[in-house]
């Protein structure tokens, strides 16, 4: 299994074959990332939660490939905005924790100033 390094360098590898970072500056691929989640909701517009289900079954590899490429763009700017995206998420996730204490968020879907 590849870690966060791993995928890393593999889509530099990917883009720096082909000569691409020319065109990836952060604005194109901040652009580029929101493009791929559209994606990513593509497959769950206009479905009830049971045509979700059947949807999701049938079209699990193709939902993987947009979410990889989410992935993709995520790894790639933060390697190009010289952030340690595992720190980042260390942070984010204790900051979070502190918004939403269990005690207080449970079962709850409120956003945390509304606890």
């Amino acid at each position: 299994m590849s870690d966060i390094k791993d995928l890393t360098n593999k889509i530099k590898q990917f883009r720096d074959e082909r000569n691409w970072s020319q065109f990836h500056n952060h604005k194109d691929m901040a652009l580029s990332l929101v493009l791929e989640a559209a994606e990513v909701l593509e497959h769950f517009q206009w479905k009830n939660n049971e045509k979700i289900e059947e949807y999701i079954k049938a079209h699990k590899d193709d939902i993987g490939e947009e979410l990889v490429d989410v992935l993709y763009w995520v790894l790639l700017m933060a390697n190009d905005l010289d952030l340690d995206i595992t720190k980042a998420f260390d942070k984010k996730m204790e900051k979070n924790s502190k918004k939403y204490p269990i005690d207080k968020s449970k079962g709850s879907a409120a956003k945390y100033n509304q606890l």
